[in-house]
């Protein structure tokens, strides 16, 4: 009997920082695909680059695992048999290229981070002319590097928190590297341009603290940025389908422990620190969404995309903090629990980006179909 399913190959790892956080959210969306509609492949990056192929047993085990601990300890690993992705989504063994082991029809990457947010994988996948999930490569890219990102919303006018950015190179060979970070007021905050969930991010008080700070955040990057500390709310808020027809969530809240969000709390904590929706005046919540919806068409966003911002209360104004192409994205991730609070349950997020890739596939397919013409 034929498999009218579609095969969708979820893809997740990758040698980044947050290869864990991967292996969380692609275990949420092998939960949340229809079996009687999708068909899963699993494939884990490693650390160092391989691609393999997760037994189906082992996803199906660990799927079917309950865990009450933190998020990232509910994660699929990158463990299997070596393979290699082919033109037309054709997976073979690294062993035995003549060899097929599966035909998709779709890729779903779920990697944070550098290679999978950054516009790596993306590429891969365009040459490869298969259809995938999410941003694509411009985007990805723009969105990924925070200095390209502020200045795309520089250019649409979007307000973001002052900040200065400077190279290792630059850093090391000045005679008073301090004078880079700028003369904000303090505290400030100090990150690398490249690189997500809260890593090598430093809140610093005072001089004696940004030397150390601005090294951490180099073990990550060639390129820090500095910007100025702001006493505000976190809100965060998600986005979903393409630049014509952007859907925009409720914003939700990140209640903020010791200044700033960090990895820890995102991911290690048992505690609740989101409220969904926000409680917010009803001008500040449609300013949020409508700011969130501006700078998803900033970076040429496709798919989905969560829109983070400061928000001084006393001042009554929103800073655009960033914009993230694969967030968090387990089912109680913000990102999800923004759209259930706007009646778009997490299955439905799923099927709508599997269905907008088929879209931006045939698009393309069109284009060039026309131009040849």
């Amino acid at each position: 009997m034929s498999d009218d399913r579609i095969t969708v190959g979820v893809v997740f790892g990758g040698p980044s920082a947050e290869h864990e956080v991967s292996g969380a959210s692609a275990l949420a969306v092998v939960r949340g695909l229809r079996p009687d509609r999708y068909r899963l492949v699993v494939i884990g990056v490693t650390r160092d680059g391989r691609w393999t192929l997760v037994p189906s047993e082992t996803v199906e085990e660990v799927a079917a695992r309950k865990s009450a601990g933190p998020a990232i300890q509910d994660r699929l690993t990158a463990e299997g048999a070596e393979v290699e992705l082919r033109r037309g989504g054709r997976l073979v063994a690294s062993d035995a290229p003549d060899v097929v082991l599966e035909r998709l029809d779709v890729a779903f990457p779920v990697i944070h981070g550098p290679y999978g947010e950054d516009g790596v994988i993306q590429g891969y996948l365009e040459t490869l002319d298969l259809p995938y999930a999410g941003c694509g490569v411009l985007a990805s890219s723009v969105a990924m590097d925070k200095v390209a990102m502020r200045r795309a919303f520089a250019a649409e006018g979007l307000p973001f928190v002052p900040g200065v950015w400077f190279t290792d190179k630059q850093w090391h060979a000045s005679d008073e590297p301090l004078t880079l970070a700028g003369d904000f007021g303090w505290p400030r905050f100090v990150k690398p341009a490249n690189m997500g969930s809260s890593i090598g991010i430093s809140r610093v008080t005072g001089p004696d603290e940004l030397v150390s700070a601005v090294e951490e955040a180099f073990r990550y990057d060639d390129v820090v940025l500095v910007e100025e500390g702001v006493t505000a709310r976190e809100l965060l808020c998600g986005v979903l389908g393409d630049l014509d027809e952007p859907e925009v969530s409720v914003p939700s809240e990140a209640k903020i422990i010791g200044g700033f969000s960090d990895y820890a709390q995102k991911y290690l904590s048992m505690a609740d620190s989101v409220t969904s929706p926000a409680e917010l005046p009803p001008d500040v919540t449609e300013e949020v969404r409508e700011l969130s919806a501006r700078a998803f068409r900033a970076i040429g966003a496709n798919g989905l995309a969560r829109v983070d911002f400061l928000y001084d209360e006393a001042a009554r104004r929103l800073y655009v903090g960033e914009i993230n192409t694969m967030p968090g994205f387990t089912s109680r991730s913000v990102y999800a629990r923004g759209f259930a609070e706007s009646g778009v349950p997490y299955e439905e997020i799923l099927t709508r980006l599997i269905d907008l890739a088929f879209a931006r596939h045939a698009r393309k397919h069109r284009k060039t179909v026309e131009a040849g013409q």
